[in-house]
């Protein structure tokens, strides 16, 4: 199993917006909804949009290329599902964000 990896300052992502984050040579996209963070894959499955610099509404994510929208919490795609990605998982320690990711 993989090991929490600090990425960020959890002050440095305000609500309703993502980044783009390195976590062991993978593009992960972090989110702040709400004061919870979530984290998916961060390339669109469509054509490799930066889903960290993507659209957030009401748990969800669209891609800034093609508008594909992506669940925070499951990683499911509603406009294609049979091309989801993987959701990961965040926490806060001393104000930074760490991600693990999904085997």
């Amino acid at each position: 199993m993989s090991e929490f990896i600090p990425v960020a300052e959890a002050s440095h992502l305000p609500p309703g917006t993502g980044l783009t984050v390195q976590v062991d040579n993978h593009e992960v996209a972090v989110f702040n909804v709400g004061g919870h963070y979530c984290a998916i894959d961060g390339e669109c499955p469509h054509r490799g949009g930066p889903l960290g610099s993507g659209t957030v509404e009401n748990g969800k994510v669209f891609c800034p290329l093609h508008g594909w929208e992506f669940d925070l919490a499951t990683g499911a795609c509603a406009t294609r599902p049979d091309k989801p990605v993987r959701p990961h998982a965040v926490r806060v320690v001393d104000g930074r964000l760490e991600v693990r990711l999904a085997e």
